[in-house]
């Protein structure tokens, strides 16, 4: 199935992802590639639109980030943001200097509502600037659509070659009107019709699998999070029988997960496919038996994984495809335009990478979080997987400070489950970015039923946070942490304190190990 496509041309900028989700939010396929994508590869893909990202660097200093002059004339609509708009008027024959006042943070930008770019935003409107350079004069063949007291050319345009520019971010959403700007670009200037939708993207998804696989022998590594969920349920859905999920349990799942995973997947669950539940809890704590430093617990964690992956792949025999459930933010972190390898997964902790297979299948690998949950709905799967919370991969045992055990790990199962049905009780659950418990190294005195006590303190977290680079602490109103501190308290055994996490990223990290 042809798909219309805009394409991301990224130049360095922090918001390369956002972009690309903001596109899709029109219900157009979007992609991200290198700014030094050669004109081939580009017209290769025929996108209806092309937009150039922020970046770091002065357009005019020596290494600066540049790609060929003559994507200006292949006739392709043209949105450049930040320093994508500064490349565009430089190579075009305008001035970019270092401005005399830089700008950041919400800023009030007055825009010609006559431009198509700016058609149904507010004359005076407030967009988020990052900039230290500006566009001193635009190039001849454009005229300004947008300006500040700080900023001669906020936007500029040519309507007559369908390049478009503004000097602020409209994809973040303190720029309040941007997305009706991005949906002007995408829908009234490259003519797209907005047809990618998740049911379209399952039913390809699907076919496409039935071809590739053939009569082969799938294997996934099932890990109950979300990702590795909706590439099972896809392959499932795709080739039955020919696919076997291995679920390896290594005790430092949350409270009842590794039961509610095979009430999915298992003989019992919702689809045809071949399940392989290994419970390794004990062969996992007896690893982790007296080890206190974080990155040698989540190098055993992963280590572990492995060699039980690996024991149960020669069990099944030949494999002729493994499935990742990698998404699209991993495939662009780990390098643009690179072909899969085998990689250390955030959900497995890492795949072996001498199994006996053709191919590896990433059904997922262009699909953001959102899209990838969605996509999960779509095929069925119950909200409570799809929506569930990120879990890193070494689970509890960084969420246990010092030594893991099983008794460590039933207390801090206890807490969370708790502290979580509180968070979904007060409807505050879909609103949070990750909140769980974890348990502290500390023990302190306390007093319960007129007696000592001299128990663990467990520390409860919570964050607000789009893109998990940045987040800051949440707001949790004091009823909530106050019932879920009394009934840790009082249902847990082992802990006598509770305590709450109010640290954001940076400076602390979300998880605490």
């Amino acid at each position: 199935m042809e798909r219309e496509t805009v394409i991301v041309l990224d130049f360095g900028g922090q918001y390369n992802q956002l972009i690309a989700r903001r596109v899709r939010e029109c219900n157009v396929y979007c992609e991200v590639h290198p700014y030094n994508t050669s004109l081939e590869k580009i017209k290769q893909l025929q996108p209806k639109g092309i937009i150039f990202t922020g970046g770091p660097n002065s357009v005019y200093a020596e290494g600066a980030a540049v790609c060929e002059k003559e994507i200006f004339e292949l006739g392709i609509p043209i949105l450049g943001l930040c320093y994508g708009s500064q490349f565009m008027a430089y190579m075009l024959g305008g001035k970019v200097a270092p401005a005399p006042v830089s700008e950041y943070g919400k800023t009030e930008v007055k825009v010609d509502t006559t431009s198509a770019l700016f058609e149904n935003v507010s004359e005076t409107t407030i967009c988020w600037m990052s900039h230290t350079d500006y566009i001193e004069k635009a190039p001849e063949a454009f005229r300004v659509t947008a300006h500040t007291p700080a900023c001669p050319v906020a936007g500029m345009e040519c309507p007559e070659k369908g390049l478009y520019a503004v000097q602020f971010h409209p994809e973040v959403m303190h720029t309040v009107e941007g997305m009706t700007m991005l949906r002007n670009f995408v829908m009234n200037i490259c003519k797209c019709n907005g047809d990618w939708k998740m049911d379209s993207f399952v039913e390809t998804a699907i076919h496409a699998i039935k071809e590739k696989v053939g009569n082969g022998k799938v294997l996934c590594a099932l890990s109950g999070g979300v990702d590795s969920s909706v590439a099972a349920v896809l392959l499932a859905k795709a080739v039955g029988k020919q696919l076997t999920c291995v679920f390896v349990d290594h005790g430092l799942l949350r409270k009842n997960e590794g039961d509610e995973v095979e009430a999915v997947f298992g003989p019992e669950g919702l689809y045809e496919l071949n399940f392989i539940r290994v419970n390794a809890q004990e062969r996992f704590y007896a690893k982790l038996a007296g080890v206190t430093e974080p990155e040698q617990k989540r190098k055993i964690i992963g280590e572990e994984f492995i060699r039980v992956f690996e024991e149960e792949a020669k069990k099944i025999g030949a494999v002729d495809f493994l499935v990742q459930g990698t998404i699209y933010p991993d495939v662009i972190e780990s390098g643009l335009g690179k072909s899969a390898t085998i990689k250390s997964h955030h959900n497995v902790g890492g795949l072996p990478d001498y199994v006996d297979f053709k191919e590896i299948i990433e059904p997922l690998r262009m699909l953001f979080k959102d899209e990838v949950r969605k996509a999960g709905l779509e095929l069925g799967i119950p909200e409570h997987l799809v929506y569930r919370q990120p879990f890193p991969g070494p689970g509890l045992g960084i969420r246990i400070i010092g030594e893991v055990t099983g008794e460590k790990v039933r207390i801090v199962q206890d807490a969370d489950y708790i502290y979580r049905e509180e968070i979904a009780k007060a409807g505050l659950d879909k609103g949070l970015g990750q909140y769980f418990a974890a348990l502290t190294n500390m023990r302190s005195v306390g007093v319960m039923g007129d007696e000592r006590t001299y128990d663990y303190a467990v520390a409860l977290r919570a964050v607000c946070t789009s893109d998990f680079m940045t987040a800051d602490c949440a707001e949790i109103p004091w009823e909530v942490l106050s019932k879920a501190a009394s009934r840790i308290v009082n249902e847990v055994k082992g802990v006598n304190r509770v305590l709450y996490d109010c640290t954001s990223k940076p400076p602390g990290t979300i998880e605490f190990e």
